[in-house]
């Protein structure tokens, strides 16, 4: 490819990756907005957040992202950017799923925490923050690193609107050469480096956040009982010889 459309694609790249970061932000607070409330003791709270989470579990990304683009300009007299139609239609859509995920971690966490908050006589939003957060987050964060990736890839959707995304300027770039194959190739190549890169991050903020509260990571949990498996086995060993 000549450097003109090597550009095409570096700009296609910089517009998901901005798309990627605004809409992430946006789901993650509609996840933890909705899944909180998803837990509230008030019945007309669950019901409202229930209700939210059914319509855009229910609806598709794309028809959502036509709906947000095309519909809402008709009915309120105004136009969103493609970049911020994007944004809102994947971060709404994407928030659905996720706050799923911060109910069922709320719900995880060990009822006798609960209820040494109240004996402490914590106020609701007190066992929230100090006691619910900071054990339900780092269970989170494995599906929530998959749903970043979902969230990855259902950017190409927005190539629907002209924007110039990572998949439309690889179809222009496509059309260009007439070279289907090479492109595509490099395209989903791009795109699998990102995801990597993104489930890499992901594994480290969950190490941390474990950390940050007394759990040892999975893996490295196994590989330590590995280690005392063999460090007895050699001890057991030794005695048998002797």
């Amino acid at each position: 490819m000549t450097s003109g459309l090597w550009e095409l694609v570096l700009k296609g790249i910089w517009v998901t990756v901005q798309l990627l970061v605004l809409s992430a932000l946006l789901a993650g607070a509609v996840s933890f907005v909705v899944g909180i409330a998803r837990t509230s003791r008030l019945w007309i709270v669950r019901f409202l957040a229930g209700f939210y989470t059914e319509v855009f579990r229910g609806t598709s990304a794309l028809i959502m992202i036509f709906w947000v683009y095309f519909v809402l300009p008709l009915a309120f007299g105004w136009q969103l950017v493609p970049l911020w139609a994007g944004t809102l239609a994947l971060g709404l859509t994407y928030g659905a799923y996720g706050s799923e995920v911060v109910r069922g971690a709320l719900n995880a966490v060990d009822p006798a925490q609960r209820e040494g908050g109240i004996a402490l006589s914590f106020t609701p939003w007190q066992r929230l923050r100090l006691i619910l957060l900071p054990q339900a987050v780092p269970e989170m964060i494995p599906s929530f690193s998959n749903l970043l990736v979902e969230l990855l890839k259902g950017t190409a959707l927005v190539s629907i609107m002209g924007m110039g995304d990572l998949a439309f300027s690889a179809n222009l770039v496509r059309l260009a050469l007439q070279q289907s194959a090479e492109i595509y190739t490099y395209i989903l190549l791009i795109y699998f480096v990102i995801a990597f890169l993104l489930t890499r991050l992901m594994r480290g903020l969950e190490k941390r956040l474990k950390a940050g509260v007394g759990k040892e990571p999975e893996r490295d949990t196994s590989k330590l009982a590995l280690r005392r498996e063999a460090a007895d086995a050699a001890g057991g060993g030794v005695g048998g010889i002797g």
